[in-house]
């Protein structure tokens, strides 16, 4: 399933690397967080190399409704609550900073990419917690207020937290002309990582400093990332015929809708999950269909996509040094649904680290932080990730291929031992290991996208194996 991104921009595409190298830094990711942090410090003389798995902008660049913008569902009000008024300025003035840098950067480079400016809302059908955010926001010095009228929505609300002069764009436009001014190596998979080499299937590259930008870290130690994350899952259909909306939507509430317009498009968004979780319950398109066919009834659908999202403990992302014992290595990854700004944001903080330039909004960020008031997500994910590693010995599938409709797939009982299948159309039977490579636990199905989504940690692959999403490295 392509977004419209993919649909309406061709990207150049890049060697693999076949030899052995040495750079000043090496970043690992062609999404736009990688090619962003590689392009600001090669702006201060450093020289940077970026190792992209498949193609640039294949991971969640190209699945983004792309937003830029500081506000990031109602997350001030709570942010001071947690953090304090100090902190939680940090968070918001560094967002609004990447804001205005991707203006900046946009403008000083002339690139093309539908850069639009406008508001951002987050609605809600009653005042709860619209006023306190509001008000916290409004503290801190970002441009927030409430607004009661104007709303283009398709049902009534009783207003929103309105932020003003945000963005919206075609990240994949941006990101193909940025790329051009940076060295990418595309097909290259980073497997291992030792000290301050990295290896590829048929190269090597010795670097000073190492960048983990590709979405989860997939080194579990030191960092310990597997533990202090989980990804979730997000629908986007693209209608045309639809109304236009004045500005990009979110909901306060957690299964509420997103909207924001492009050209002619209407991207209506929602029916957010937890990977691997209840999926075969899920027919998430069909729920987002559903909405759309009642609220813009002369609409029809143009595509369809998904889009995954690394959710920390407490909301703010993990950017900076990767670990106290691995200080030539950074990372950047947990930025919930807001990877556009927080892209920007994460290169601007890499950058200012490695070049050693002052930035005062660094310490929300630090990776190394352990938020003690959010110790029940570490105990429920821990939880989880013990009942789902458990699982291979101790559930015991009914099933067996036979019972598996065409079109269909599950964990099926076969010779002895559990795999899972995919029938297609045709009947044809797809055979994975049911295992992650990752840590071992048990894949679910999702009949959405025809995959095979790890619950524990988020890793996805396709009915036949290949890997679609870390952090595990490799397919089934």
């Amino acid at each position: 399933m392509k977004s419209i991104w993919t649909n309406s921009c061709i990207l150049k595409r890049w060697e693999n690397l076949n030899r052995e190298i040495e750079t000043e830094i090496a970043v690992i990711g062609g999404g736009i967080t990688g090619i962003l942090t590689a392009y600001l410090l090669q702006r201060e003389g450093r020289r940077a190399v970026v190792l992209e798995r498949y193609f640039i902008g294949s991971g969640q660049t190209q699945n983004t409704t792309a937003k830029i913008t500081s506000q990031h569902g109602l997350c001030y009000a709570g942010l001071i609550k947690k953090y304090g008024i100090e902190k939680a300025r940090q968070y918001g003035f560094a967002n609004e900073e990447a804001r205005k840098e991707y203006e900046r950067l946009i403008e000083k480079e002339q690139i093309a990419c539908d850069f639009e400016t406008t508001s951002s809302y987050v609605y809600g059908r009653s005042a709860r917690g619209l006023e306190e955010e509001a008000r916290a926001a409004g503290s801190l010095g970002l441009p927030a207020g409430l607004r009661r009228e104007g709303l283009t929505l398709p049902f009534p609300v009783w207003g929103a937290v309105e932020f003003h002069n945000q963005a919206q764009f075609h990240p994949l436009k941006f990101l193909s002309s940025l790329a051009e001014q940076v060295q990418v190596y595309e097909n290259t998979p980073v497997e291992r990582v030792r000290e301050n080499v990295l290896f590829t299937p048929e190269g090597r590259v010795k670097a000073e400093k190492i960048v983990f930008a590709c979405h989860f870290p997939f080194v579990n130690f030191p960092g310990l990332y597997f533990a202090k994350m989980h990804q979730e899952r997000s629908y986007v259909v693209a209608l045309e015929n639809a109304m236009e909306v004045n500005g990009m939507y979110i909901g306060a509430e957690k299964r509420d809708f997103s909207f924001r317009s492009y050209g002619p498009y209407l991207l209506l968004g929602g029916e957010g999950h937890r990977c691997g979780d209840k999926t075969g319950q899920a027919a998430r398109y069909e729920k987002l269909r559903e909405k759309a066919a009642r609220w813009f009834p002369e609409s029809w659908e143009a595509c369809c996509w998904s889009a995954q999202d690394c959710v920390t403990a407490d909301s703010v992302p993990f950017i900076g040094r990767f670990s106290g014992s691995r200080q030539n290595w950074y990372v950047a990854t947990g930025f919930q649904k807001w990877g556009m700004t927080t892209a920007m944001t994460a290169a601007m903080l890499i950058r200012d680290d490695i070049c050693g330039f002052t930035n005062p909004n660094r310490e929300v960020f630090r990776p190394g932080r352990f938020p003690v008031k959010d110790l029940d997500f570490f105990l429920s994910d821990g939880v989880r990730s013990v009942k789902e590693l458990a699982k291979p010995f101790f559930y015991d599938p009914q099933k067996t291929a036979r019972d598996i409709l065409p079109g269909h797939g599950g964990i099926v009982t076969y010779e002895g031992r559990k795999i899972g299948i995919y029938k297609d159309e045709q009947q044809n039977i797809h055979g994975v290991e049911i295992r992650c490579p990752h840590l071992g636990c048990q894949l679910s199905w999702n009949p959405d996208e025809k995959s095979w989504d790890c619950p524990c940690h988020g890793s996805r692959f396709d009915y036949e194996g290949k890997l679609l999403n870390g952090p595990a490295q490799s397919g089934l």
